[in-house]
């Protein structure tokens, strides 16, 4: 028989030594695991660990790839601590170890509280574990929400990290202190603003200097910040820049609650109206003073932006470079919208740069899309009723016309891949 073994722990040990070893509970979890394999004479296939995610989180990296092998059928069972580890959510119980597990031929088993689906007589005790974790959950996120939403409504920082320009004050909890090596970047950059540069411009001036952006500056300064992997995320972006210049934490006032978490079950979150968001003024010591920064609210609310009606684009998000795979950013030039890369004026050599008229791309897609009905039609029609051969076969040559044109246009907007499109 072979088993997987399934560890878990949703917040780290405090004695955890850096960020790619496990804790110390994991590390027990495994000895317990490991131990009780022996012991039933289990081979162990292997052992899916994950750290610092919570038993309601249903993107765990490893709970998925358990799954996957499980479905497989690449082991026989799957033992845990307890049946918390695994999940929380009763939906998930009901689903995994009374229904798929079965039919896939997978048993589960737990040490604690003695779950064993080979065992008919506790599925009733596996269903109140289910229920009582579910129970738990609900009751564990509504009063932390409560407590955070109390300190936001006291001016007290609620984050995993300070905002770029800022530490945390290691005397006091909650309370921001100023960062003067980072500090100096951002009155640099208000400055820069205040006197008519614009922000990729300004982007380029830090990133020709070598200065790390936020997320860089966070790891070398050893913060335990996850940061992406992906080409050019240690460059200064216009959006870094956009975003700091319209942020009132850098006057003294701490603003918080932009974003609200969709449900205790998951770690997504989406935007809150403004007056949802937590405003208390005078937290802590402000970076930019009150004149430069109402001078940069002014030109910030000069510039012409495109779209300006609030209307969000068509392409928004789903338009991307197809040499650094970054988010197409819209312009507008003589009453003409166009799309291009932000990364090529950013840094010397971080992309050759797309570009590509709103217009032009809007008629690629129409074409595609008469393409795709094209092709449908010729695979589902056929001769009959009132259509006489000759007619159908003179539709089918002319759609396979507008296949091949709308296939030539397609690609030479870059086409299509993993639900983007991608411009040259």
């Amino acid at each position: 028989m072979k088993a997987a073994l399934y560890c878990r722990l949703s917040e780290e040990d405090r004695n955890k030594p850096a960020g790619t070893c496990d804790s110390g509970s994991i590390q027990n979890q495994k000895t317990m695991l490991l131990q009780y394999a022996m012991e039933q004479g289990w081979d162990v296939f292997d052992i899916y660990s994950d750290d610092d995610y919570a038993g309601a989180d249903r993107r765990r990296p490893q709970f998925n790839r358990l799954l996957r092998d499980a479905q497989q059928h690449k082991f026989d069972i799957v033992l845990c601590k307890t049946q918390s580890r695994f999940t929380r959510e009763l939906e998930l119980v009901e689903k995994y170890i009374h229904g798929l597990f079965p039919a896939w031929g997978i048993r589960f088993v737990s040490i604690v509280d003695n779950a064993d689906t080979a065992s008919k007589g506790n599925k009733k005790s596996r269903q109140i574990n289910g229920l009582v974790n579910e129970w738990y959950l609900e009751d564990m996120s509504d009063n932390i929400r409560s407590v955070l939403d109390s300190r936001r409504e006291n001016g007290f920082h609620i984050g995993a990290f300070a905002l770029y320009g800022y530490q945390k004050d290691p005397k006091q909890k909650g309370r921001l202190v100023i960062d003067e090596e980072a500090a100096a970047v951002v009155r640099e950059v208000f400055t820069l603003f205040s006197q008519g540069y614009g922000k990729t411009a300004i982007a380029r001036l830090l990133n020709d200097r070598g200065i790390p952006n936020p997320t860089e500056y966070k790891r070398r300064h050893g913060l335990r910040y996850r940061q992406p992997t992906k080409k050019n995320s240690t460059l200064w972006k216009y959006s870094a820049i956009a975003d700091m210049l319209e942020n009132e934490i850098y006057i003294g006032n701490m603003v918080q609650g932009k974003y609200g978490s969709v449900s205790y079950k998951t770690k997504q979150n989406r935007p809150r109206p403004r007056e949802q968001w937590y405003r208390v003024e005078g937290t802590h010591e402000p970076i930019i003073e009150r004149a430069l920064w109402e001078k940069v609210q002014a030109l910030r609310e000069q510039r012409v932006r495109p779209f300006a009606e609030g209307t969000v684009g068509l392409f928004s998000q789903k338009a991307r470079c197809m040499y650094c795979g970054y988010a197409m950013r819209s312009s507008k030039s003589r009453g003409k919208h166009y799309l291009k890369c932000p990364n090529r004026h950013v840094a010397k050599d971080a992309c050759v740069g797309s570009f590509i008229s709103v217009a032009r791309l809007e008629e690629i897609v129409a074409a595609e899309l008469n393409r795709m009905n094209a092709d449908i039609w010729i695979r589902m029609s056929w001769p009959g009723d009132s259509s006489t051969a000759e007619t159908w076969n003179r539709k089918k040559r002319g759609s396979r016309r507008t296949l091949r044109l709308a296939k030539k246009s397609w690609r030479s907007a870059g086409g299509d891949s993993g639900g983007f499109i991608w411009i040259r």
